[in-house]
Formats: C-alpha cells, structure tokens, sequence
C-alpha cells in the first residue's frame, strides 16, 4: 500500500492523474493488444491464402502488421527492449504464416512425382537462380521447373528428387521434403503465444512504469 501510494504521488507531481494509472485502463490496453496479435496472424495467414502462388501480398502485409505491434508495444510498455525482444517470434509468425497456404495446399491436392534433374539453367553461369528441369520415371518431361535461389542446396543434374506439384498450377512445386504445413502452423501458433506472452509482460511493466510517472519509451 506505501509503495502504492509513493507511485502515485511520484505521478502526481509528473502531472498524471488517477485515470491515466487505472489497473483496469492498463488490462484492457493489454486485452487489445493481445486481439491485434491474433488478428494479425490470422490476417496474414488469410491473404497468403487468398493470394496463393504469390507471396508479396502477405509479405508485405506481414511486415507492416510486425512493425505496427513493435510500436504498439513500445507504446504500451514505455520502453524498446521488449520490441527488440519480440522480432524473433515475429519471424515465426512471419513465416508461417506466408508460407503454410501454400504447403496445405500441395498436402491436400498435390500430386508427388519421382524424378531426375535432366537441366539446370544456372549451369555454366555460376548464378545462383537455378530452374531445374524434371524428368518423370516414364521418360516423359515435366512442363514446370523446380525454381530455386540460392547456393546453400546445389544438385546436380542426374540426381533423382521427390517433388509435389499442383495440378491446377497456383503453388509452385517443391521438393516433397520440404512441404510441411504442419510445421509452418506450429512456427505460427508458437510465434503468436510468444507475441501474447510478451505483450502480458508489456502491459504489466508498463502499467508500473506509468504509475512511477515515467512518460516517454526508453531502451530499459
């Protein structure tokens, strides 16, 4: 109570009245907060799904929804340091939820194939944006190239890989492998607790921070 109560002078002197320190208005700043988390990620992962075979839309989305929470939870905690904090859920969010469409999508309609790498379009050229193209195991050529950019996986031609392709041709092929959707929605629901996490220590901390009169966001 005289810890209290010392807060709250120290934020009367500072020109904050009661209203402004109210544990009720500090809980429901951090409850809309927590709903943007939420809504952000299913947001993203909606256009990454009305968008499929593109990803700017839900990249761009992404980015501008991640550094719209870094501000609110600057905003609400006073401080940097938890939005710092925050950047490597918002990765998890990011990813998963741009990239789970697309891989639920060849889960669910995707044909799998067994092929051979007859050609490589960086070949001879030392780039690094390699279209590969496929052979079935009847001899038969597949129309669309496996695309990838990059140098960290480089096969060669003649190598045999598994890939899934769409048959309606919006999800570009992938190596079978690699296509795991279900792994992409844990990252995004992993990402997003963590996001809810921090914006409760946020809005905690922040609460204390108002009540001791402090006003502008620091870095500690």
């Amino acid at each position: 109570m005289a810890t209290g109560t010392r807060d709250w002078r120290i934020a009367a002197r500072n020109g904050l009245v009661p209203e402004d320190i109210s544990p009720w208005k500090s809980a429901r700043r951090t409850f809309a907060l927590v709903v943007f988390v939420w809504a952000a990620a299913a947001a993203i992962t909606c256009a990454a799904y009305l968008t499929l075979g593109s990803e700017v839309v839900p990249i761009a989305l992404g980015v501008v929804l991640c550094l719209a929470f870094a501000v609110l939870l600057m905003l609400l905690h006073r401080a940097a340091w938890l939005a710092v904090l925050a950047v490597v859920p918002a990765l998890f969010v990011l990813v998963g939820a741009v990239q789970y469409a697309p891989e639920a999508a060849l889960e669910r309609r995707g044909v799998r194939e067994s092929v051979v790498i007859v050609a490589d379009s960086a070949a001879g050229t030392g780039g690094d944006n390699h279209r590969f193209t496929l052979r079935r195991t009847d001899g038969s050529t597949l129309k669309e190239k496996l695309e990838y950019d990059g140098d960290t996986w480089d096969p060669k031609v003649g190598e045999r890989l598994d890939v899934i392709r769409d048959p309606e041709g919006t999800v570009p092929m992938e190596q079978a492998e690699d296509v795991d959707a279900g792994g992409r929605m844990g990252g995004l629901i992993g990402g997003t607790v963590a996001w809810t996490l921090i914006t409760v220590l946020a809005g905690r901390r922040g609460h204390v921070r108002r009540r001791r009169g402090i006003e502008m966001p620091d870095y500690m």
